[in-house]
């Protein structure tokens, strides 16, 4: 396969479903040569296919981005076969919805490992070959989760909160050395995705993106413009926009706020198979593609559907609830923080007028 320089090649983590998929629908549709970097290879061979459809050349590798050494290896491939990598999009992530009382270490590890640590890795090989032509793209992929912890996703958000560092770390390198070389973060809304039927969940109810939800295709947009314009962030969806705010703004309400409604907005009311097969430690699409689309279709309009304008009332009523909580959480804390300075003993030996 020889290099096509009319057409700039792309990678993309995390190819063969959700968000990925749809970004490589995106970007082939826009003009590129896709690298597509997956565990699995049924859903690897039809995002190959997506590309071949809309006029581009795709090679899929499929990795585990969890192993620094095999990503750096798939992008020697991509390069051999497509040409010079441009753009790297580092979007492949697993989680486990549990709470941290019932996480396992090797859990979080390997949570860590493929969301956190495989942007990392993806940044490096990506970085590798980018400098050296002073031209090229990063895309991180990041969440609102990566400013609002959240409960029964603390492996997840711990790691979207690290990939911000690092991608912070990372942008001021290279305005240091005057590089060519552009780097991006898109933190994503709740999107319908293929993860919820496929991560690994230590709940009785079946996970869900906690409204308002929206399509993959808005979050690959927003990639493929981002690679463009190369803002240092862009926040996707209003609702997004205002939970970002309120973690910087105000962090002890939004702890009461999503205490109060964090748990049951993430669960449905279907019941989860406890054996059903996960993503965490292997792929689940070796042998079927479930393509770019959760089962969350019919409620993944943002903030336009009616079932989320229905629920408006009671989340501005769980808001000011929390706002109370906190004022009174402070007020007990300052009461108790003059009470312990009134029963210090007071200092022997001090003389009038000291």
């Amino acid at each position: 396969m020889t290099a096509n320089p009319e057409r700039p090649v792309a990678v993309v983590t995390g190819a063969s479903g959700g968000i990925g998929r749809a970004t490589v629908r995106a970007l082939a549709s826009r003009g590129y040569d896709v690298g597509l970097i997956a565990r699995g290879r049924a859903g690897l061979q039809a995002a190959a296919a997506d590309v071949a459809e809309r006029g581009g050349r795709a090679c899929a590798v499929p990795t585990d981005v969890a192993d620094a050494d095999a990503v750096e290896t798939a992008a020697a491939r991509i390069e051999s076969e497509l040409g010079p990598i441009d753009v790297w999009v580092n979007n492949a992530m697993t989680t486990v919805f549990s709470t941290i009382a019932d996480l396992e270490a090797d859990e979080i590890r390997r949570a860590t490992e493929v969301t956190y640590l495989g942007a990392v890795y993806g940044a490096m090989a990506a970085l590798r070959r980018m400098r050296a032509r002073d031209h090229g793209t990063v895309v991180f992929v990041g969440s609102a989760l990566a400013f609002r912890g959240i409960p029964l996703q603390a492996a997840y958000c711990a790691s979207k909160f690290a990939m911000r560092g690092f991608y912070d770390s990372l942008r001021t390198e290279l305005l240091y050395e005057r590089s060519h070389v552009r780097t991006t973060i898109v933190h994503m809304p709740a999107v319908n995705t293929t993860q919820f039927g496929w991560c690994r969940a230590k709940v009785d109810k079946f996970p869900q993106p906690v409204p308002p939800i929206y399509e993959p295709e808005l979050c690959a947009a927003a990639i493929a413009d981002a690679i463009v314009t190369a803002p240092r962030q862009k926040i996707l969806g209003s609702w997004n926009w205002l939970v970002v705010q309120m973690a910087k703004i105000m962090p002890g309400v939004g702890d009461h706020f999503m205490a109060r409604s964090g748990v049951g907005g993430q669960l449905t009311g279907i019941d989860i198979d406890p054996d059903r097969p996960d993503d965490l430690f292997g792929p689940v699409d070796a042998d079927a593609d479930h393509g770019a689309h959760g089962i969350f279709g019919d409620r993944s309009q943002g903030v336009a559907t009616p079932a989320f304008l229905r629920g408006l009332r009671r989340q501005a009523a769980l808001f000011a609830s929390s706002a109370w909580a906190r004022s009174v959480e402070a007020f007990r804390r300052r009461a108790r923080s003059g009470f312990d300075r009134s029963s210090r003993p007071v200092t022997q030996g001090r003389t009038a007028g000291t």
